[in-house]
């Protein structure tokens, strides 16, 4: 007889960890021009994709069944909180990822999602503290291009306790420890890209919703930056070949008072918003050409609530350079740029970090109040490099190399580096600049160079 063969026992692992599925949900209406998008960057890593239609009238829900997705119907009710939960409760995932249509994911970034997600899973710590993920969201203009950056949660977990609250502009309820920030997952957002807001009704229904809401809740400073953001959002879509249409002055006035009322206020309301509402009132008065100390008072105030903030002491460096105290400003914006070099934990910030050259324009401005040379220059030069079209930093760049012996060669080679000198346009706005400056010299040269390519 053989030996009788004994079972070896497995040790006891535990339970097995949960794996990640995720659903994908969104609402739509009429986003044939998006729906694909907004399912193809989730395709290769959800677990489902549920659409929920609220009356589309063209070829939406015929796309999204095309690719696959899961779709419901659900009777508009004016309620985006109400349309948003019915999605949810399709939901089979242990995770969600509620983007809007015109909203998406990087390839990169959907595998850093799912990366994380795994990762929280996987160490029980991470799983039972938390809920929700927060990461950027970058407004994209109409060439693609970040022009400022907030942060939103889109992704969190299937539990019945989350839910949406707010008829619009709606929020998850859930409280802050059991939110876990992620720097390397940006969501794309174009739906404030002005081609697009254009083409949507979605101003005047903003609008009329946020309207009705404050109506019922008077006291709501939340509900009151939501309408401003709508309004001033209106009256930017309004304008053509430079003109506004008549009532977009009277939204944007109606917006200032808005932003202005909230700053102002003590009353209970969302951080980010509190803070949306400081940056608009400084910008606002800035651009208004409202009385130095008027701007910088505004800005003291907001760094006593948002200490460190990387844009408020932007703002702060740039209304110190209005009054002609250089020395101060340029002390505020060396501090500045390191933190923006070297990265700041501040993801609220929504300004310096998506567009460097308006820290590096203030630079210049400081710099030739101090007789920088090498300031002007390297701070000039940076800017150019981002926005090359901009005759009041190539003007002082100019003068500053000339009036330190920079040959007219010299000159010639080191705009070549920010400047196409095969392109006639290119060429002209520099003789232009040129000859405004007073470098009449270095602009019939730069001109004789544009008769050339033309001749050729």
């Amino acid at each position: 007889m053989g030996k009788k063969k004994t079972k070896t026992k497995k040790k006891n692992a535990g339970p097995p960890k949960p794996t990640v599925r995720l659903s994908q949900c969104m609402i739509v209406k009429n986003e044939e021009k998006n729906i694909e998008k907004a399912l193809g960057w989730a395709k290769g890593i959800a677990y489902e994709q549920i659409v929920v239609d609220t009356g589309s009238t063209d070829h939406t829900v015929e796309l999204a069944e095309k690719m696959g997705a899961k779709v419901y119907h659900f009777e508009w009710i004016n309620d985006f909180a109400a349309a948003k939960n019915f999605a949810i409760e399709q939901a089979q995932g242990n995770w969600i990822a509620f983007l809007d249509a015109d909203e998406y994911l990087s390839p990169g970034d959907a595998n850093n999602l799912v990366s994380l997600l795994r990762k929280i899973n996987s160490e029980t710590e991470l799983r039972e503290k938390y809920y929700a993920i927060i990461s950027p969201l970058a407004q994209l203009d109409d060439q693609g291009k970040p022009f400022s950056i907030d942060t939103q949660i889109r992704t969190f977990r299937n539990l019945q306790s989350l839910r949406y609250v707010g008829a619009i502009h709606e929020i998850l309820s859930l409280k802050k420890e059991n939110l876990l920030r992620a720097e390397n997952i940006t969501v794309m957002h174009t739906g404030y890209a002005k081609a697009v807001y254009d083409e949507t009704d979605k101003a005047d229904r903003n609008i009329n919703l946020l309207r009705a809401e404050i109506a019922k809740k008077p006291d709501d400073l939340n509900l009151k930056v939501y309408l401003a953001d709508s309004l001033d959002a209106k009256a930017k879509s309004e304008y053509r070949d430079g003109e506004a249409i008549v009532g977009s002055a009277e939204l944007e006035a109606e917006a200032e008072v808005l932003y202005a009322e909230v700053a102002d206020s003590d009353g209970q309301i969302f951080y980010e918003l509190k803070r949306r509402a400081h940056i608009l009132t400084i910008d606002k008065s800035i651009l208004a050409g409202k009385p130095v100390h008027e701007c910088e008072r505004l800005c003291l105030r907001a760094l006593k609530i948002f200490p460190e903030d990387l844009d408020f002491e932007y703002y702060l460096a740039r209304t110190i350079n209005g009054k002609g105290d250089y020395r101060a400003a340029w002390e505020l914006l060396l501090k500045c740029e390191h933190k923006l070099i070297n990265g700041s934990d501040d993801l609220e910030a929504t300004l310096v970090a998506v567009k460097p050259r308006l820290l590096f324009f203030e630079m210049v401005t400081a710099a030739n109040g101090l007789g920088d040379v090498a300031g002007i220059v390297k701070y000039a030069t940076m800017v150019l490099m981002d926005e090359k079209a901009l005759p009041e930093i190539l003007k002082p760049y100019i003068v500053t190399l000339l009036e330190n012996d920079t040959t007219e060669d010299e000159v010639v080679s080191l705009l070549s580096r920010i400047y196409d000198l095969s392109d006639p346009k290119d060429i002209v706005f520099i003789a232009r600049a040129a000859k405004d400056c007073g470098a009449i010299d270095l602009a019939r040269r730069v001109a004789g160079m544009a008769t050339q390519l033309i001749k050729q």
